[in-house]
């Protein structure tokens, strides 16, 4: 396995967190760099829709294979991380999500309401995360086995689901 083969990108949307220490995006960090991934940007930014936007396009750019987002992701008037993933995104990828949010109403019923989507722009992988410490852990534990197929199939490496 080549270490650190896939360059990822952590954002974290949060009016709170982000005048102030970012726990969820330190979690994701840590498992992705324990899962041999490279976390080349880290970012925490406010919850405007325009803004988020902007950011996604920004690290994008930045050639990554990964963009996880933390936060921004359940009901309250300023969570805007789905809207602004579904604006930059060329398909929507809802299994990730949807597994994710199947996996979490084993934990707990709030799960439920994570509004939450995965999907791609070019050849990167978004995948909108929960906000709090604990829903990152998860999650992203839960779905990083997988992962990193759907990123070989991305780059080409593989040509399908049934390539070994």
């Amino acid at each position: 396995m080549d270490l650190n083969k896939f360059r990822v990108a952590v954002i974290t949307m949060s009016d709170s967190r982000s005048k102030q220490l970012d726990k969820s995006g330190q979690v994701a960090t840590e498992i992705l760099e324990r899962g041999c991934y490279q976390v080349v940007a880290h970012q925490v930014i406010s919850d405007d829709l325009d803004l988020i936007k902007q950011t996604l396009l920004d690290v994008h750019a930045q050639k990554v294979d990964l963009i996880i987002t933390t936060g921004g992701t359940g009901m309250s008037p300023r969570d805007n991380t789905p809207e602004a993933t579904k604006a930059i995104i060329d398909k929507e990828v809802p299994g990730i999500s949807e597994a994710m949010r199947h996996h979490s109403l084993q934990i707990t019923p709030k799960a439920m309401l994570s509004r939450g989507i995965s999907g791609i722009k070019n050849q990167t992988l978004i995948i909108n995360l929960p906000g709090s410490p604990k829903a990152v852990r998860e999650n992203l534990e839960f779905i990083l086995p997988t992962l990193r197929h759907g990123i070989e199939v991305l780059r080409k490496e593989v040509s399908n689901c049934g390539d070994t």
